[in-house]
């Protein structure tokens, strides 16, 4: 039924009002909304997690908050996790392992939001980051992160950015504060550490997608890290090992 049709049968204007708005506005269309490959927002321990963890929310905004803290601070920042196997890439095997890098606790956020039926998809940006460690650094020789991702979800009309990677145990032993998401702006970095020092930079947004590019990232992954074509993790502890600014 088209336009015009509409305006034709009487009580049907604003139903297709209604209709349209959610293909362009909220609902956009169904990628942001159904489980994907990597954002497998139907995973019953995804669906699970994510209604305990906003169990204490009233309307979107705060479940979606409440969703941010227990996926940043329940799931540990680990980049020490095989960046090339996909299970760390998908949000369920994040979820049971508790730690991931940023595309996969992304992936997670995003997935949980989802499941409580607030659109969601995954960004990703290249940065310069000043949150490494010696090993780490020595085996990416570089200090670019490339398809660092963050999370947008849809809140009272408008995508918001959120990054849940660092969790807060993690900030505070760095001399970072916690990256807060309030739902209404976007939450992407930390531009300093608590001493003024240069924390992260953002090169380059690739935007967003309603699925992880599992491919494209780690083909770019192979190649301006040349190291990683063989490489299957990094033994250690990430949290305990972590330096951040000039240290």
């Amino acid at each position: 039924m088209g336009f015009s049709d509409a305006l034709l049968v009487p009580g049907l204007l604003l139903r297709y009002d209604c209709d349209r708005l959610r293909m362009t506005g909220q609902g956009m269309n169904a990628d942001y909304l159904q489980p994907g490959h990597f954002i497998d927002s139907a995973a019953p321990s995804v669906v699970a997690f994510a209604r305990d963890a906003a169990a204490a929310g009233g309307d979107d905004r705060k479940r979606i908050l409440l969703l941010y803290e227990a996926v940043r601070d329940g799931i540990l920042y680990d980049p020490y996790v095989d960046t090339l196997h996909p299970d760390n890439y998908r949000a369920s095997a994040v979820l049971a392992a508790g730690r991931g890098f940023c595309v996969g606790k992304a992936a997670l956020f995003s997935a949980c939001a989802r499941a409580l039926g607030v659109p969601a998809r995954v960004g990703y940006a290249d940065v310069r980051n000043h949150m490494t460690s010696p090993r780490l650094h020595a085996l990416l020789q570089s200090d670019l992160y490339v398809w660092h991702s963050y999370s947008e979800v849809y809140l009272n009309g408008r995508w918001v950015k959120a990054t849940p990677a660092f969790n807060a145990a993690l900030c505070e032993r760095l001399g970072l504060h916690a990256l807060d998401f309030d739902g209404m702006t976007d939450s992407l970095f930390h531009p300093f550490d608590r001493a003024g020092r240069k924390h992260m930079e953002y090169i380059r947004d690739r935007g967003p997608f309603a699925d992880v590019p599992f491919d494209q990232i780690t083909a770019d992954f192979r190649t301006h890290y040349p190291t990683l074509r063989s490489h299957r993790g990094i033994e250690g502890d990430f949290q305990k090992e972590a330096v951040g600014g000039d240290g």
